[in-house]
């Protein structure tokens, strides 16, 4: 099965930082290892900028998987896209947040761990393998299933 520019990506990234199995997918792991900080707070999840610094903000309120897939996201934005949503067209603002939930699932549950499991992967397997919500899992089961299809 062929990587996607995205699945690449992802796997070099985490690569690099010797991020290898899917104990070793934390929210502190990458921060640090991308020199970005993390802040839980009680309002919604962001990504700012403060003099050239990345924050992460993630709201406190959620269950730890929540948090985890809040931050995928978020990280999204750090490493794609620059700039403040106010301040663009709708439409942009729209693409970055698909791009960025497409990167939540890819990070959140990489590609090349994805494929050491056994053969028949579960929801419920990716669930307890990578700390994510049920329907999180069931979606991108769903997505590494369409793509096993596509290569055939």
């Amino acid at each position: 099965m062929y990587l996607s520019r995205t699945e690449d990506y992802i796997q070099q990234l985490l690569l690099e930082r010797h991020i290898r199995k899917p104990k070793d997918l934390t929210i502190e792991n990458i921060a640090s290892s991308l020199d970005v900080s993390v802040y839980y707070w009680e309002y919604s999840s962001e990504c700012v900028y403060v003099n050239e610094k990345c924050l992460i903000f993630i709201n406190y309120n959620r269950t730890p998987q929540e948090q985890w897939q809040e931050f995928g996201h978020e990280i999204a934005h750090y490493l794609w896209h620059a700039g403040r949503q106010e301040f663009l067209p709708t439409l942009f603002t729209e693409l970055q947040e698909w791009q960025a939930n497409y990167f939540s699932y890819h990070l959140c549950v990489p590609t090349f761990m994805l494929q050491r499991l056994k053969p028949k992967i579960t929801p419920n397997m990716i669930v307890n393998t990578f700390q994510v919500e049920y329907h999180f899992a069931c979606k991108r089961l769903e997505m590494y299933q369409s793509k096993q299809l596509a290569s055939i």
